[in-house]
């Protein structure tokens, strides 16, 4: 049958199968026998130091392999690697160095011996040494540099450009720099032995305070997500008060030949009110007294309740008649 007169539903399909069957070996290349080609050895390190399955085998830089497995065995880390291309003498030297900054790891081999490495023993530990580790390096930094006797390194940086001082130019200007560094160092010992103490108290704060410094950060984290979470009310709360700015600022703008007069004259009556403030105060401490009598007169109701002296007593009809309502009591005057 023609190509042409084909399904063409069939052929599409049977062509992304092909593509995908020849992706899958592309990216599977290592793992098919005929292109695995290689030896695999052993190695053993003290320390993984982030060493993982597939990074990179090298030598002099080159890649010649990669990493197929780690583990622990009799008390060291047994590390499992591939090579292609490259022979291995009997006293091969292996180490564990960094890639990236990312801190990313490679297996560096430095093959030597005249015989071939064993496939079974491969790399033992004393030939081997793991990555240098910067984190650990500054923590003993202080107590590396406080060990340094200074004097005698000065001592000993003078010796040197003792020694080399007829030497060419070039190399008696970098000897003076040393010993110009030497003086530096030897002069400025207390102050480093100062620096170093203080480093150390403030690693101690640290460390006393850390669940301190953890729970802050806990803090911190709860309050970013409350913010995210709020995020569109403050935007709101943002966008209705430069609205409202802008509206207050437009009020003012169109009322200010109405607010100019009255701010002037409120202007003027505090200021008089400031000249009197003397007598304003006098006449209130002045009416105190009247207002407290005020008070207690009409603290009964809504009628002054006050007595009047000096008059005549009242007779009992008169003072019955106001006891009894009129209309009951016929000796009181209509």
């Amino acid at each position: 049958m023609p190509f042409r007169e084909r399904n063409p539903v069939t052929v599409g399909i049977a062509g992304i199968v092909g593509m995908l069957v020849l992706l899958l070996v592309m990216f599977n290349l290592q793992r098919i026998p005929p292109f695995n080609a290689g030896t695999s050895y052993p190695a053993a390190f003290s320390d993984l130091s982030g060493l993982r399955k597939g990074d990179d085998v090298r030598v002099a830089g080159v890649k010649v392999g990669e990493v197929t497995g780690v583990g622990l065995r009799s008390g060291a880390v047994r590390v499992t690697f591939k090579v292609k291309g490259v022979h291995l003498g009997d006293q091969t030297t292996a180490s564990i160095r960094i890639k990236t900054l990312l801190g990313t790891k490679y297996l560096a081999l430095d093959p030597q011996g005249s015989g071939d490495l064993s496939t079974t023993t491969g790399i033992p530990l004393e030939r081997t040494t793991p990555a240098f580790d910067v984190p650990t390096a500054f923590q003993t930094l202080a107590t590396t540099v406080d060990q340094v006797d200074t004097k005698l390194l000065a001592k000993s940086f003078n010796t040197i450009a003792d020694t080399f001082r007829d030497s060419p130019k070039s190399v008696t200007q970098a000897l003076n720099g040393l010993s110009r560094l030497s003086r530096t160092v030897a002069s400025r010992d207390a102050q480093v032995q100062q620096l170093l103490a203080s480093a150390n108290d403030v690693t101690g704060v640290l460390d006393a305070r850390k669940d301190d410094v953890q729970r802050l950060i806990d803090d911190g984290d709860l309050l970013l997500q409350v913010l995210h979470e709020r995020r569109a009310v403050i935007h709101s709360l943002l966008v209705n008060t430069a609205e409202l700015a802008e509206q207050l600022i437009g009020l003012v703008r169109d009322n200010r030949a109405q607010l100019d007069p009255a701010l002037t004259n409120l202007r003027v009556v505090v200021g008089i009110l400031k000249k009197n403030q003397q007598n304003l105060d006098r006449g209130l401490q002045a009416l105190a007294p009247f207002v407290r009598v005020f008070a207690n007169t009409l603290g009964n109701g809504s009628w002054f309740d006050t007595v009047v002296f000096n008059l005549p007593p009242q007779n009992v009809k008169t003072r019955d008649c106001f006891i009894e309502p009129l209309q009951n009591n016929k000796d009181c005057p209509q």
